[in-house]
């Protein structure tokens, strides 16, 4: 196996990691709730306490990874958010459980930009988007596997134990990665040359790690604008799924919590297969038509008929069609994830790490 693969490999662990603990929240919610009894506008802003610590810190993360290094920087995201995640199983009150969740999200800021900026220093550029596919695509394993893993440690254990067992999960993928992870692929032992000649193969030069980011350069390019826009239209569907979905399901939908049990992973069974045959056939089109052509079409195609399933969504009232509408529709939009991240990764170049942050920025 060649050392790209394990890289690639550890990036969908930590991916599969990370929305595991997105998760926990949103399927502890019944027992949060009622344990600290909580509004609907105080939950609300414990979710959104996670969002706006993401969107403040995703670019300096960004950026702090690609001038110091990835491997630092992800060793550094994985420890303080599964610190955090391990303390929100102590909280007893509104203000320390929104404290923890802002925390939370000031940690794990910055996690997605810098596993693209590794896949920009570890892999060619022509593997760059189906690599991207399936970091996205475990994500979604992630999520889809939480209710599966997180509901019965619910059941069993209690709300708290959840976060706990999420924290020490985090905590041993941190020692593994800084153990065996180099920043640069000539660092890494038993790397071989031949190995070493194809990620070098299309990429520009990279550089020192320790080399600031030229942010006026960088933030004065049209076409990381447009991607941005594009990105921040993107996220206010799959956020509804992040944080609401489940709720709405029980508490909109009409279904029973055994019912949002299963059915709550079906969307993000469908994302991971979004997200492998997004990257598989950007790769593809890329080859036929070009970056630019690929990239643009999938996303803007993406885009609107994901709208168009979400709205249909919303005007059904039957189980059945929610549920099918709910899973098309996070699918469709997921299959773009791969294409935009590749192309924010081909417009920020050496410094891909930072313009993947500034278009999360937007997402969150």
């Amino acid at each position: 196996m060649k050392k790209r693969h394990g890289v690639l490999g550890l990036l969908c662990v930590v991916s599969a990691i990370t929305f595991l603990d997105r998760l926990a929240i949103p399927l502890a919610e019944p027992g949060i709730r009622g344990d600290i009894h909580l509004t609907p506008e105080q939950w609300g802003w414990i979710l959104s306490s996670y969002v706006l610590a993401n969107a403040l810190f995703e670019i300096p993360s960004g950026a702090f990874g690609d001038k110091n290094g990835q491997r630092l920087e992800l060793t550094r995201i994985t420890v303080w958010w599964s610190a955090f995640t391990a303390l929100t199983g102590w909280c007893r009150t509104f203000v320390q459980m929104t404290g923890a969740r802002f925390l939370f999200g000031v940690g794990a800021a910055g996690a997605y930009p810098n596993a693209a900026g590794v896949i920009s220093r570890w892999f060619p550029k022509k593997e760059h988007a189906r690599a991207q596919g399936f970091v996205w695509g475990a994500s979604r394993l992630g999520g889809a596997l939480a209710p599966l893993l997180l509901v019965p440690i619910e059941q069993h254990f209690g709300w708290r134990a959840i976060f706990w067992v999420l924290g020490v999960v985090g905590l041993l993928w941190a020692a593994v990665w800084w153990g065996w992870f180099r920043n640069d692929p000539s660092e890494m032992s038993g790397i071989d040359a031949e190995e070493i000649a194809e990620i070098r193969a299309g990429q520009i030069s990279r550089g020192t790690v320790h080399q600031g980011v030229p942010w006026k350069r960088l933030l004065t390019l049209p076409q990381l604008w447009l991607i941005v826009v594009a990105y921040f239209c993107y996220a206010w569907g799959s956020w509804f799924y992040f944080g609401w979905f489940t709720t709405w399901l029980v508490r909109g939908a009409g279904l029973s919590v055994a019912q949002m049990g299963v059915f709550a992973s079906f969307p993000f069974v469908m994302g991971l297969i979004g997200n492998l045959v997004g990257g598989e056939l950007s790769e593809r089109l890329v080859a036929r038509y070009g970056r630019r052509r690929t990239y643009r079409w999938i996303t803007a195609v993406c885009l609107a008929v994901s709208s168009g399933l979400l709205l249909g969504m919303s005007l059904v009232r039957g189980h059945a069609a929610i549920v099918v509408l709910a899973t098309l529709g996070f699918g469709v939009m997921d299959l773009m994830l791969p294409s935009a991240w590749a192309m924010c990764k081909s417009i920020g170049g050496q410094f891909g790490g930072t313009a993947t942050g500034v278009m999360n920025t937007a997402g969150n």
